[in-house]
C-alpha cells in the first residue's frame, strides 16, 4: 500500500517540492530509502523507526521502502524525517489518506519522537502558498517564523503524536494561541551614536551621502583615527526595511539557520562585519551544496571590511561581480545558483603597513613596500567605491571642545528623506537607490547644464576619471541633489561629490 506525503527541500535560495513515498508490504522485513539520498537523509531511517516506536504505535516486521522523488534531485538535511514518519503511518493506516491532501510537513525528528526545528522554513512556506497547499505542519520551534506568511495555515507540534492527532482531526487548534504575533514582536537592536564621535565632520557627511545613496565607500588613515568607530555606527542611520526588504532578508536568514527563535523576523539592516581570515566560500558562498555566504547575509545592509588591503587579492576582486550586479551566480555540475548581493560595502584601511604614510617624518616604509600594500587593492575594485575619503588624526581641540555632536537620530532623518525621493523617482523602475543607476538611467536623471559638464570635462582629464568612475560621481552628485531637495544637480553637487574622488588619486593616481 503506496502512500504520498508532500514535503520540500532547498537548493540554493529555490524551493523544491518533494514527494515522499511509503510502502508498506508482506516480504523479508527491512526498511530501505531511495532516491538520490545524502547520508543524513538515509540516516533518517534509524531515527524514523525510533521515533514511531516510542511514540505508541507499532511497526510491524514488513518490508518498507520510502521513495523521495524526483529522483533526479539530490536530497539533504534532516528535514525529511517527520514526513518519512508520517507516510509510513499512513502506509499502515494509523493516519487517513485524505487529511494529507493539500498539506506539507516539514520536521527533524528525534529518537523519542520530539519535532525539532529546521532551517528554511520561511521560504517553504512561503512557496507552499504560492503553489496552492493550504496547510503547513511544522516544528514548533520554527512556528514564528512560518506565521510571518499570510494566507496559509501553519500549524507547529513538538511531537510526532501531535502531528497524528491534527491529521485525525484531534487537534486542529493553534499550539500556542497566547503568544503574540512575531510580526508585532519587534526586537530592536542598540546601536552606538554618531554623536559619540568628535570632530572628523567631512568623514561623518561622506557617510551620509554614502548611505543616503547606498553608494560604496572606503575610509583611509592612520590607526586611531576613528574610521572603525565611524564604520560601527552606521547602522544606526540606515533608513528602516520596508516589508518585502524584511521578509526578503528573512528568508536568506532562514536559509543559513542564524534567524532569533523569539524574533525571528529581521527589522534591521544588517551589518555583517568580516574578518581578513574568511574563506572565499565564507564570503562569497558556494559550497559542495551552495548556501549564502557573507555578502548575501549583508543584503539590504552593509559589509564592513576593516583592514581591506590585509585580505587577500582575489578574495577582494571576487567582490567585483557582486558589486556591479547585487547578486552572486555560482556554477556547479548540478546546477546554477544565484544568490541576492545588495549590499553597502563599507572598508577601511591604513595607508601602508605602520599606517603613517604619507607624513614621511612618521613613515617607517619603504616606496616598494607602500605601493606593494595599496596594491593589494586592484583598479577594477577602487572603480566600484563610489566614495573614497581620507580620515585624519583627530585634533586635541576636537577632542576637548565642548561641543555637542550632531546625534544619528538627525543623520537618519535626513538620509529617509533623501532616500523617500530615491523611491519616488524610481516607483515604476527596478532601481531602489542612486548607487544602482545604469548609464541609460543617467541620461535621464542626471541630466547635467553646461556649468557642469565644464566641471566634469575638467575633472575628467585632470584627474584621470575613467567612465566607470565618472557615472560613479554623477550618482554621488544626484544624491547630494537629493540631500539638498534640489530637482537638478548644480555645481555646487558635482564639486563636492569630486572631493569624495581625490583620495583614491592621491594613493593610487
Amino acid at each position: 500500500m503506496v502512500r504520498t506525503v508532500f514535503s520540500a527541500t532547498l537548493q540554493g535560495l529555490q524551493v523544491k517540492f518533494v514527494n515522499v513515498e511509503a510502502d508498506v508490504s508482506n516480504g523479508l522485513p527491512m526498511f530501505h530509502l531511495v532516491g538520490y539520498l545524502s547520508s543524513e537523509v538515509k540516516e533518517a531511517g534509524e531515527r524514523v523507526r525510533s521515533a514511531i516506536r516510542n511514540s505508541d504505535f507499532v511497526l510491524p516486521p514488513k518490508k518498507v521502502v520510502v521513495n523521495l522523488s524526483p529522483a533526479n534531485m539530490r536530497k539533504r538535511g534532516s528535514i525529511f524525517d517527520l514526513p518519512i514518519a508520517i507516510a509510513i503511518l499512513t502506509a499502515l493506516e494509523e493516519i487517513p489518506e485524505q487529511s494529507l491532501k493539500g498539506t506539507v510537513i516539514a520536521g527533524e525528528l528525534s529518537l523519542d519522537g520530539g519535532v525539532r526545528r529546521v532551517s528554511g522554513i520561511l521560504p517553504i512556506v512561503l512557496e507552499a502558498k504560492k503553489q496552492g497547499y493550504r496547510r503547513c505542519i511544522i516544528p514548533m520551534g520554527n512556528l514564528q517564523e512560518g506565521e510571518l506568511v499570510e494566507g496559509v495555515q501553519v500549524i507547529g507540534v513538538k511531537h510526532l503524536k501531535e502531528v497524528c492527532k491534527v491529521l485525525k482531526g484531534e487537534n486542529m487548534q493553534q499550539n500556542a494561541e497566547d503568544r503574540p504575533n512575531a510580526i508585532m514582536m519587534l526586537n530592536k537592536a542598540s546601536y552606538p551614536d554618531f554623536a559619540d564621535i568628535r570632530g572628523q565632520h567631512f568623514v561623518k557627511r561622506a557617510v551620509e551621502v554614502a548611505v543616503a545613496g547606498n553608494h560604496n565607500i572606503m575610509m583611509i588613515g592612520p590607526p586611531g583615527a576613528g574610521k572603525t568607530a565611524i564604520a560601527k555606527r552606521i547602522p544606526s542611520i540606515l533608513p528602516p526595511l520596508t516589508l518585502d526588504e524584511s521578509l526578503e532578508l528573512t528568508m536568506i536568514y532562514s536559509i543559513v539557520g542564524k534567524l532569533n527563535q523569539d524574533f525571528p523576523l529581521k527589522t534591521e539592516r544588517p551589518f555583517r562585519e568580516v574578518h581578513q581570515t574568511v574563506s572565499q566560500t565564507a564570503l562569497i558562498g558556494g559550497g559542495i551544496f551552495p548556501r549564502p555566504g557573507e555578502i548575501s547575509m549583508a543584503h539590504k545592509g552593509v559589509l564592513f571590511l576593516d583592514e581591506i588591503a590585509e585580505f587577500p587579492k582575489n578574495i577582494l576582486d571576487n567582490l567585483r561581480q557582486p558589486l556591479e550586479e547585487h547578486s552572486i551566480k555560482i556554477v556547479r555540475e548540478r546546477g546554477e545558483y544565484e544568490f541576492p548581493a545588495e549590499f553597502l560595502l563599507v572598508a577601511a584601511m591604513n595607508p601602508c603597513l605602520c599606517g603613517n604614510y604619507p607624513n614621511l617624518n612618521k613613515c617607517t616604509c619603504t616606496t616598494t613596500q607602500i605601493r606593494g600594500y595599496l596594491g593589494k587593492l586592484s583598479q577594477p575594485l577602487l572603480d566600484r567605491i563610489d566614495i573614497c575619503v581620507e580620515v585624519p588624526k583627530v585634533e586635541y581641540d576636537d577632542l576637548t571642545e565642548e561641543i555637542r555632536e550632531e546625534a544619528s537620530e538627525a543623520i537618519r532623518e535626513r538620509i529617509v528623506k533623501a532616500r523617500r525621493i530615491q523611491w519616488e523617482r524610481y516607483r515604476n523602475c527596478e532601481i531602489k537607490a542612486n548607487a544602482h543607476l545604469s548609464i541609460k538611467d543617467m541620461e535621464k536623471y542626471c541630466a547635467l547644464d553646461s556649468e557642469g559638464h565644464k566641471i566634469m570635462q575638467q575633472a575628467y582629464e585632470q584627474l584621470g576619471l575613467t567612465a566607470r568612475t565618472y557615472h560613479k560621481v554623477l550618482g554621488v552628485a544626484r544624491t547630494i541633489a537629493d540631500l539638498e531637495g534640489a530637482e537638478d544637480i548644480q555645481g555646487k553637487h558635482l564639486r563636492e561629490a569630486l572631493t569624495y574622488r581625490t583620495m583614491d588619486a592621491k594613493y593610487w593616481g
